[in-house]
């Protein structure tokens, strides 16, 4: 089945586009999950796992856009920042995407209560402070491209009440733990394009 296409014209331009992407958009800015658009015509990343100056940390690597988030850059900090029960024990959350630390990192920041998410978002770096707990994709692609070498760590993705996703950079097992146990805590950011 072909996507219905719509034929949209602005200053002279004329292209078409997908109507349920159009209206996939539309929700996202209504919901205000849209970044700010960049300032910069051409970015020019630095190689994957070297600092972005003025970003506030090392280049993650890119991330295509996957549902409303649209295409970004990870900027992981450069070290950790500390070691941290997930918290929230025996209480479900609202943190269960997979791919969107930012989301994740909102609803348990405004649960209250999650040490490790809280840590990352009260990270700065650069002049950012729009630091994430990573989801367990973005932990998944920090390890995809060794930017941590050993240790296991928070995601921000929750399992179940009673446990949340983690990254071991020793031997790249993606598990759950108990979220009373205490691990490492890397911030990430997202860059948009």
């Amino acid at each position: 089945m072909k996507s219905e296409m719509v034929k949209l014209e602005h200053n002279g331009l004329r292209f078409k586009a997908r109507r349920l992407r159009l209206a996939e958009l539309a929700l996202a800015d209504a919901m205000g999950h849209l970044p700010p658009a960049s300032n910069h015509p051409e970015i020019i990343a630095p190689p994957i796992g070297q600092p972005w100056p003025g970003q506030g940390g090392i280049n993650g690597g890119f991330v295509p856009a996957i549902g409303y988030v649209p295409a970004h850059y990870l900027i992981f900090a450069h070290e950790d920042v500390g070691e941290h029960e997930w918290g929230g024990r025996n209480q479900e959350s609202k943190a269960a995407s997979r791919h969107d630390g930012n989301a994740n990192t909102d609803a348990l920041v405004a649960e209250g209560g999650h040490p490790a998410a809280e840590a990352a978002r009260a990270y700065q770096s650069e002049g950012h402070s729009d630091f994430d707990l990573p989801a367990a994709s973005q932990l998944y692609q920090a390890w995809v491209h060794n930017l941590i070498k050993e240790g296991a760590y928070w995601s921000s993705s929750q399992r179940s009440a009673y446990n949340a996703f983690y990254m071991g950079f020793d031997d790249g097992n993606q598990d759950f733990f108990g979220k009373f146990d205490e691990l490492r805590v890397r911030p990430v950011r997202r860059y948009f394009i």
